[in-house]
């Protein structure tokens, strides 16, 4: 079941034909290295994306990663559906970030919001598009999903210099 939100800012002047992405993000473990994916379809175009990081990082900053470079990969203000099977980044840029920006990044417990660098980084990227955002089950056999995670485990996997032998593992 698909849950819509709409992202914070919409610019004027965007595409009309929307631009479907669709993120994943994990680490194994977690905290570890992790991996982040994105699939972008716009008509008959389609482009994958993945990266990752060696060092620890966290599910969170992977599934936030995602978004982010997808969005910033987008080299006009377009209309986008953005599916992702997280909901701390469906919630977070939906319902919390313009809250935690109004008190100075902290929560409403008064504590720093993690990931802020990410968070306003992805805050920026959104403003310049008109973004839906839906959540999905991950997992649950979505086509462009279930190859964002695919993406994300390789760009794990080339983060930590593991050969493609091992690929066809994903993360969960």
């Amino acid at each position: 079941m698909n849950h819509r939100h709409h992202a914070v800012a919409y610019p004027l002047s965007v595409s009309q034909d929307p631009v479907i992405i669709h993120t994943d993000g994990g680490c194994r473990p977690n905290p570890g290295p992790g991996g982040w994916g994105a699939v972008l379809r716009h008509r008959e175009h389609v482009r994958e994306m993945f990266g990752g990081e060696a060092a620890v990082t966290s599910n969170n900053r992977m599934e936030l990663t995602a978004p982010i470079m997808a969005l910033e990969a987008l080299t006009r203000p377009v209309t986008v559906h953005l599916y992702t099977d997280s909901t701390y980044v469906r919630n977070g840029i939906t319902k919390w970030v313009l809250g935690w920006e109004r008190n100075g990044w902290m929560t409403a417990a008064k504590q720093p919001v993690k990931n802020v660098d990410l968070w306003q980084r992805l805050q920026a990227a959104c403003a310049r598009h008109q973004v839906e955002w839906f959540w999905v089950k991950g997992h649950s056999g979505i086509g462009d999903n279930e190859l964002a995670d695919e993406l994300a485990t390789r760009g794990l996997q080339e983060a930590v210099g593991l050969t493609t032998s091992s690929a066809g593992t994903s993360l969960r």
